[in-house]
Formats: C-alpha cells, sequence, structure tokens
C-alpha cells in the first residue's frame, strides 16, 4: 500500500512558550492523518461509530528526533506495515522539507464498541487495507 501523506501548519497552539511543538501534538498530528487517511477511502470514524465499531490504539513507540517550531509547514505521513483481522500496524513521520523530526509505530485495533472487543474490519476498510 503506497504512503499517504497530509500537511500540517504549526499553530500558537501546538507550540509550548518557546515555540517549540509541544509532544503531544505530534501524536495529534498522527491522528488526523490516520483520519485522513480513512477519508481518502471514504472511511470516516463517525460513519464507523454509528456501525457500532470503534478504533482504538493498542499500542504506541513513539521518537522524537528534533522540534517543530510554530509557523512551520510539516508533512505527516501514514504507511501501513502489517494488517490482521482486526489490527492494524502504520508506520507514521512527521517531517520538515524531508527531514524526519519524529516517527512512531502505532498499533489500531478494530472493536466492537459495545462489548469492547476485537472485531474484524467491516468490509469497505477491508478492502481499503487489503487492496
Amino acid at each position: 500500500m503506497s504512503q499517504f501523506q497530509w500537511p500540517v501548519t504549526v499553530y500558537i497552539e501546538d507550540t509550548d512558550a518557546g515555540g517549540i511543538v509541544y509532544y503531544v501534538n505530534y501524536l495529534k498530528y498522527m491522528e488526523r492523518a490516520r483520519s485522513e487517511w480513512l477519508r481518502r477511502y471514504d472511511v470516516t470514524q463517525q460513519a464507523l461509530l454509528q456501525t457500532g465499531i470503534q478504533l482504538v490504539v493498542h499500542r504506541l513507540d513513539c521518537r522524537y528526533v528534533k522540534p517543530a517550531r510554530l509557523d512551520e509547514q510539516l508533512q505527516v505521513s501514514v504507511s501501513v506495515e502489517s494488517a490482521t483481522s482486526c489490527r492494524l500496524c502504520f508506520h507514521q513521520e512527521v517531517t520538515r522539507r524531508g527531514e524526519g523530526i519524529c516517527d512512531a509505530r502505532v498499533d489500531i485495533a478494530c472493536i466492537d464498541a459495545a462489548r469492547g472487543k476485537p472485531t474484524r474490519w467491516p468490509t469497505a476498510l477491508a478492502a481499503a487495507i487489503h487492496g
């Protein structure tokens, strides 16, 4: 599956008093990029919730390399590393002009929202995952 890119601009609310992106905001950028990756396949979080499906972060491993600063233009990539019937492992990277500043491996689980138990990907999402 190809890599998906999502542009991000660093706003004042993303930064600390020194104008550097607060660490947790990288995770928010990645979450938004995954949501837009889904949208690319005509799948939205809202539509999934309406069918009783919820996507949750199961595991996260994040490495911070360099700081991003106020007003910078960033790119957030999303690529699927592996998939099972109810889990996805994403590799995500935040870059600035091609230079890596933060990267993560994010495991996402598909669960039945009412039971809180793993469930298979809905058909439309499974088709997108497996091409």
